[in-house]
């Protein structure tokens, strides 16, 4: 999945971007006889009283949880020269798991040094969503989340870290429920300066 890049603005005033993802719709018509053809297929008959409005409804939900909503990137000027870390903790994170269409949900903290240009907290949580409205696996939207931050902010460092459980390892399989999975990206001096890394670690939670 891509989204734009920033767009420049002239040093003191604020930076606006609409962003959205690229993904196709999701075609419901087709989604809800798909859903009819599986309960069938699981000896259920989707005519019955009980069953007759869940192809749509599960149609509906589906598309609500691959389709990330659009949002203003809102950046401001770092004219006072912040130079110390910023970081968001315990922001919701709710995807699909792309091997089996069950969900994966947890927390991620998100957190940069800022370079030229602040970004409005409420952000982080967008860019997350972004990602996370889609079929995952953890470790590529933890990857992905920090890489577009670290293009389109450019700061002098990223890292987000992600800790989730997963229904397709606690209701089915081994069926470890309450088990937590967490995976972490850093870039810039959050992956190359060990002080950095470990602040960031520390207040994430997530320090040894």
């Amino acid at each position: 999945m891509s989204v734009p890049g920033p767009v420049a603005a002239p040093r003191g005033s604020r930076d606006r971007l609409h962003v959205v993802g690229d993904r196709a719709p999701v075609d419901l018509p087709a989604a809800e006889r798909a859903v009819a053809a599986l309960l069938r297929a699981l000896g259920r008959d989707p005519a019955e009283p009980h069953l007759a409005e869940t192809p749509r409804r599960v149609a509906a939900a589906y598309a609500e949880l691959l389709t990330g909503r659009a949002f203003e990137l809102t950046t401001f000027p770092n004219d006072e020269g912040y130079d110390e870390m910023v970081v968001v903790t315990a922001i919701p994170v709710q995807s699909l798991c792309e091997h089996h269409l069950l969900p994966l949900t947890g927390v991620a903290s998100i957190g940069y040094l800022p370079g030229e240009r602040l970004l409005g907290l409420s952000k982080l949580a967008r860019v997350l969503e972004l990602f996370a409205r889609d079929l995952q696996v953890q470790e590529r939207l933890t990857q992905q989340v920090a890489d577009w931050l670290q293009d389109n902010l450019a700061p002098r460092g990223v890292g987000v870290v992600v800790a989730a459980e997963h229904q397709c390892t606690s209701l089915r399989g081994v069926r470890a429920s309450g088990s937590r999975t967490i995976t972490s990206a850093l870039h810039g001096l959050l992956r190359e300066d060990a002080r950095s890394r470990q602040e960031f670690l520390a207040l994430t939670g997530t320090a040894c």
